[in-house]
Order: C-alpha cells, then structure tokens, then sequence
C-alpha cells in the first residue's frame, strides 16, 4: 500500500510541491499503521491457521511462533517504508545507504548475541529482525525532521483531510504488489503439504533466498525507474521519462542474463552456499533451468513495477496480474493514459 506515496510524492516533486510531501508520508503512516492493526490476528494465530489449512503440525508451530514475535516488525515496516519513499523520491539516497549500513550492523550485533552467546535459536533470530527494524523507522524518522526542513513540515491534521482518494490507490498498489509476491508465498506453503516437508521446503527457500539476492540488486532500478518517471511526468516531460524506463530494462535485463547464466554454471555447486544436507543439496539442484528463468523474469519486472508506479497504473495491473483483463482493455487503459501525457 505504501508505493501510492511513492507515485504521488514523485510527481509533486517534478511538478515542485515538495511541501505535499510531508502530508503524503504521514497519509501513509495512518492507512499502513491501521493496515497492520487490521493484519495482526494473522501474525497472532498463523499457527491454528496453518494447521486449519493443512500444514504438518511442527512447520505450523514454529512458523506461528516466529510470525508473533516478528509482528513488531510489521509496524517498523509502517513507518519505515514511507520513509524510505519521502527521501528516494527526492533522490536522497546516500542518508538511506547510511542508515541502512549502521542498521546492518546494529542487526548482525544483535543477531549474533542473541542466536550465538545466548542461544536463542530463531527466537533470538525474531527479535534481533525487531530490533533492526524498529532502529531503522528510528533513525529515518530522526533524519526526516531534523535534515529535511524543506520537505518536512511538521505533523498536520491535513494528513487526515482527502484520505479516501489516497486509500484507493494505496488500495491497487497492495493488490498489485499481491497479487505478484503471493505467487512464491503459495508455493512455499504447498511445499509444506508434501511428504518430506522440510527437504522441500529447505530447498525452495535456496531458491527463494537467491531470487531474493537479486531482487535486492535490481530493487534499486525499481526505484530510480519509479522516482525518474514520475518526476518527468510530474514537470511535463514524459518522453525523458520513456527513455529512463528504457535505460533501466535494458540493465536489468543484462543483469539478468548473467545472475542466470552464473546459476546453471555452478547448478550442483550453489547449494553448499546454505545448507550441507546431501539431500537437500541435490533437491535444490534439481530443474535449476527453472530458477534461471525466474531470476530473468524477476530483472525485467523489476523495471515494469518501477515503470507502473511512477506512472501511477496501480489499478490496471491489479487487474492484469488477477487475470480479469483482456488485451483490449489493457491497451485501452495504456492508449489512454498516453494519449494524456503526450506520447508516452
């Protein structure tokens, strides 16, 4: 729900607003706070959950006692998030990296004291995520109201005033962004209903985590992609905005290209990399091809999701990515919205 402040933020910095940006973040602090309020119970009963829809019981009880201690985080992730979206759309990055860095830090300290000297096991893995997230919202929140006088105007009750617009939008970037993430989500969870669960699911979160790695690397892309767009839209300049876009797919397309020639070169080696279980080992190894086309596919719609956020397309791809759309109507929308911003 947070890259609606994302798209509008970017293009009221291209059209010189940036006294809007600080009603926008706090817009988003209200809906993502009561968003989380509202996801609670599925942090607090995850395990009765999983066990209601068929989890074997000792996945359903560890999950569920990992997903309550981590529920601290969800709330960070409130306030960070927006955060993060008010300074990148300013092309503020290096304060980010900053904070990210000493939160790295401040994680793997923790991390370790709490899972190494301490033992905690993924308890001690639970709150170190806590602690980390709640000192990253800390720290950008800090920067925000002290470093950003130009930006920042103080908390207004205006935050309050023409919510439902901006929860609409708020409303199609969640289910887009759902639609596309709950995909690995369902695969993960119908791992867990196969015989030898924890080979399978060990070996799809190898997978998961190296698709992870790098969407870490392309996310950058999505942002800048994001941010150029939508601040070329938002001073009149779409065709600048066009060719970020372009410059951005092709990069990671290349990048793309090698993270997948790089995993079906190292196809039986890779895995060592997590885990020493032979099993497991040779699970992960198996239809590697297929990881490398995800790695392809998970480059290039890092620059499509930039692309649909900076242009504020939200609702349409909602609807392409639930698969109620037919051709026609989505290059109806596209012809439409470009017919409006001269050519893009």
């Amino acid at each position: 729900m947070g890259s609606a402040l994302e798209t509008l933020s970017g293009q009221a910095v291209g059209a010189g607003q940036v006294g809007m940006l600080s009603i926008y973040m706090q817009r988003t602090w209200i809906i993502l706070i009561i968003s989380s309020i509202l996801m609670s119970p599925i942090y607090i009963f995850a395990t009765p959950i999983l066990s209601f829809l068929g989890q074997q019981p000792d996945i359903a009880v560890l999950a569920g006692r990992f997903a309550l201690l981590i529920l601290p985080h969800q709330f960070a992730i409130a306030i960070s998030y927006p955060c993060q979206k008010f300074l990148l759309t300013q092309s503020k990055v290096l304060p980010l990296a900053y904070i990210a860095f000493i939160t790295l830090a401040l994680h793997l300290g923790v991390l370790w004291l709490f899972t190494s000297v301490l033992e905690w096991g993924s308890t001690g893995a639970a709150i170190a995520y806590d602690v980390s997230s709640c000192a990253a919202a800390l720290f950008q929140v800090i920067y925000i109201m002290f470093w950003c006088k130009d930006a920042w105007s103080g908390f207004s009750w205006f935050a309050f005033k023409d919510l439902w617009p901006f929860i609409k939008l708020s409303l199609s970037s969640a289910f887009m962004l759902l639609f596309s993430d709950w995909y690995s989500a369902l695969i993960v969870f119908l791992t867990g209903l196969l015989n030898k669960a924890e080979v399978t699911v060990a070996s799809v979160s190898i997978w998961l985590n190296i698709n992870t790695w790098e969407h870490m690397l392309v996310i950058g892309f999505m942002s800048a992609t994001s941010v150029r767009l939508s601040n070329e839209l938002g001073s009149g300049r779409p065709r600048a905005g066009k060719y970020a876009v372009i410059i951005s797919g092709l990069t990671t397309l290349f990048i793309g290209l090698v993270s997948s020639i790089l995993i079906l070169a190292t196809w039986n080696k890779f895995p060592l990399l997590f885990t020493s279980s032979k099993e497991v080992q040779d699970s992960a190894s198996t239809a590697v091809y297929l990881l490398a086309i995800a790695l392809m596919i998970t480059c290039i719609q890092s620059t499509l999701t930039g692309a649909i956020i900076g242009g504020g397309w939200q609702g349409l791809v909602a609807y392409i990515n639930l698969g109620n759309m037919d051709w026609d109507d989505i290059w109806l929308h596209c012809s439409d919205f470009s017919s409006h911003n001269h050519g893009l």
